[in-house]
């Protein structure tokens, strides 16, 4: 018995001591808890509480008002129309099946346009498909889920596995409506608003949107803005047009500017050129989300500035009157034989003195449809031979480089090449003549002897001509004085310079014809400061489009502050004495007053004394239908001012391809459409 108390009190003893060292154990643990969380509460617990607190700040930019577009008279050309709107404004993550839901309650309130429906990507309804239907489970075999699990397969390349398997009719149980909205809805970007209908929004759809704000998160009515144009296709293309959607070439260009993706932006001519003077600056709002990107609050922080207004040179009720002068010259030169080719004429009119542009006008015929496309902007993006209206350039060359004087006489008479004769038009000896009388007759001999000249040659009757064709840069230098070959300072990038001929080298006779405008090509623009140049005696002037910047804001008496006033540009003055530049205008005079002149029958009656130089210019037409295999055409065109001894006006006229073969018209087109130009601008 004592034996066996022994070993029971030494057991006793041991469970005491193992359960004291449990004890000291368990009371350790707890202890090293209760310190950890002492810890975690007094030194952490700022932090968490922080984390928990934790906001962000983001900058978001509302639009403004865009500036608008005036003539020179104040008469608005391009402006601002208040439309109803329906807006988005996503949350800092969106999250693509809210969105669907949101989309499809809002199309219970509103029919999207049908060009908006179907403009609607088959992918992105494949995608409103795969959110309606469990994230497309049923398109996933057993295999791949496998491969999923095993990360032997991606969740990107399972994606695509799944829209390469929704089937057409499965696309087509997508709702239209639902998918225009969800559309523009999912390209919205975070906390910044974006319109979803802006045009057709009825007063039905606004009130209903309006009274169910509540059940639709982060949409929005607001009051939008759409361009609208005064005088309808009236040099509209100048004016140029706005897009929705920053383009992907200037994307951090414009996100620099605050932009955001879907924003509008002027997308060419005018508009482009002044995006930054037309779009103002925008409203800046703070905006404050907490850690679950849920919006805390927000102030406006700038208030930002409408866009300011543009003044243009244009007079717009010439502009009209010019392109009204387009159209019905063109439809009565189609009733011609031989004008097959015809489709398009330019007309340019500037003050020479200040270079500012008072017309601007291309039109363009289809002949199919029996409609005009407005095609002003053709008058700097296409260039054509000009033929003789150059000449006056080719006798100033002349007198620059020595190798003419005023008043030396040469004899025209037809150029005898091995197996070709060059001659005047007709063919016939003109005789011998100065400089004066060879402007006044168009002749081409006594300009070819310049050119010749010029390029160091040398003709002998029968014999092919020797001449250095590098020299014939010698002439496009000079011509290039006057803006012939070059851009013009007009300032938009689609400004073309023309082309440069290249012929054979061993085809020396072809350098002679940049002499007569039958070698490069200018375009309506570069033709209109050259001879306003001359007009100018030798000033050669920026052309320019915009007058004034003025602000959106009106004074007490209703008048707009001028921000910027934009003075005349002389671009060069060309390096001549004033005796010859005063005799090429004497020439010029003598085209359209002469006895012999070849614009005297449209001008000497006129009473507003115009000087100025015809010209035709043999080209080339390819057409895939009756001319596929080309045809030889015939361009008509004239250059010209007045009044003669105080010029207001300088002009040019480009009728491209007016026909084919012998001369069709009882009249010349390019002087006629001239005539009637200078008569609506002197009325």
């Amino acid at each position: 018995m004592g034996e066996m108390e022994r070993k029971k009190k030494k057991q006793n003893r041991t469970m005491l001591l193992r359960a004291n060292l449990l004890f000291v154990v368990v009371f350790f643990l707890f202890s090293i808890l209760v310190l950890r969380l002492g810890y975690v509460q007094m030194v952490q617990g700022k932090d968490y509480v922080e984390q928990i607190e934790r906001t962000d700040d983001h900058i978001i930019y509302h639009p403004v008002p865009r500036g608008e577009i005036y003539d020179r008279n104040g008469h608005a050309l391009v402006y601002n129309v208040p439309q109803k709107a329906i807006t988005y404004t996503p949350p800092k993550n969106p999250q693509p099946i809210d969105i669907l839901n949101t989309a499809e309650q809002l199309s219970e309130y509103i029919q999207m346009n049908q060009e908006d429906i179907e403009n609607v990507p088959a992918w992105v309804k494949k995608e409103i498909w795969i959110l309606k239907n469990h994230n497309g489970n049923e398109k996933i075999t057993k295999e791949e889920e496998a491969l999923i699990k095993k990360q032997e397969l991606s969740e990107q390349d399972l994606y695509k596995k799944i829209l390469e398997r929704i089937t057409e009719e499965e696309i087509e149980t997508i709702n239209g409506n639902v998918a225009a909205i969800y559309q523009n809805m999912r390209s919205a970007v975070a906390l910044t608003p974006s319109i979803i209908k802006n045009e057709g929004v009825t007063d039905e759809e606004f009130a209903s949107v309006s009274e169910n704000l509540d059940n639709l998160p982060g949409i929005s009515t607001t009051t939008d803005w759409q361009r609208d144009y005064t005088y309808g296709q009236v040099f509209q293309s100048v004016l140029g047009r706005m897009k929705e959607g920053l383009p992907p070439e200037k994307l951090d260009y414009y996100s620099a500017k605050g932009y955001a993706l879907n924003d509008r932006y002027g997308a060419s001519y005018l508009e482009e050129l002044y995006e930054d003077v037309l779009s103002g600056s925008k409203i800046q709002e703070k905006v404050i989300t907490d850690n679950r990107g849920k919006v805390v609050s927000s102030e406006i922080i700038s208030e930002g500035e409408p866009g300011r207004d543009l003044i243009l040179t244009i007079d717009i009720n010439f502009q009209q009157e010019v392109e009204q002068i387009i159209q019905e010259e063109l439809l009565r030169a189609i009733q011609f034989p031989r004008t097959e080719t015809l489709d398009r004429m330019f007309v340019v009119a500037m003050d020479p003195r200040t270079g500012e542009i008072l017309a601007l006008a291309g039109k363009r015929y289809n002949r199919e449809t029996k409609e005009f496309e407005e095609f002003s902007h053709g008058t700097f993006t296409q260039a054509f031979e000009a033929g003789s209206t150059v000449k006056g350039a080719m006798v100033l060359t002349g007198y620059q480089t020595g190798v003419l004087k005023p008043g030396e006489q040469k004899n025209d008479t037809p150029l005898i090449l091995p197996g070709n004769t060059k001659s005047s038009f007709g063919g016939n000896a003109l005789g011998v003549m100065d400089e004066l009388k060879a402007l006044e007759r168009s002749s081409n001999v006594y300009m070819w002897l310049i050119a010749l000249d010029v390029m160091e040659g040398r003709y002998v009757p029968g014999s092919l001509f020797s001449l250095n064709p590098e020299k014939v840069n010698t002439i496009r230098y000079y011509f290039s004085q006057f803006g012939l070959g070059t851009t013009t300072g007009i300032g938009f990038k689609e400004e073309i310079e023309g082309m440069k001929a290249s012929p054979d080298p061993a085809q020396q006779a072809a350098f002679l014809d940049i002499a007569i405008g039958q070698f490069d090509t200018y375009t309506p623009l570069q033709l209109a400061q050259y001879v306003a140049t001359i007009a100018n005696d030798g000033y050669r002037v920026k052309p320019m489009l915009v007058k004034e910047i003025r602000s959106a804001d009106l004074d007490k008496d209703g008048i707009s502050t001028v921000i910027k006033e934009f003075q005349p540009t002389i671009l060069n003055r060309v390096d001549m004495k004033q005796e010859w530049i005063e005799r090429v205008q004497q020439g010029f005079w003598q085209v359209t007053h002469g006895s012999q002149g070849t614009a005297r029958r449209y001008f000497s009656g006129e009473p507003y004394d115009v000087a100025g130089k015809t010209g035709t210019a043999q080209s080339y037409y390819v057409d895939n239908g009756r001319f596929e295999k080309g045809v030889e055409t015939n361009h008509s065109s004239f250059v010209g001012y007045a009044p003669y001894d105080d010029p207001e006006i300088a002009i040019s006229v480009i009728v491209p391809h007016a026909f084919y073969g012998s001369q069709p018209f009882s009249y010349t087109i390019g002087s006629h459409v001239a005539q009637r130009v200078f008569q609506a601008y002197f009325k």
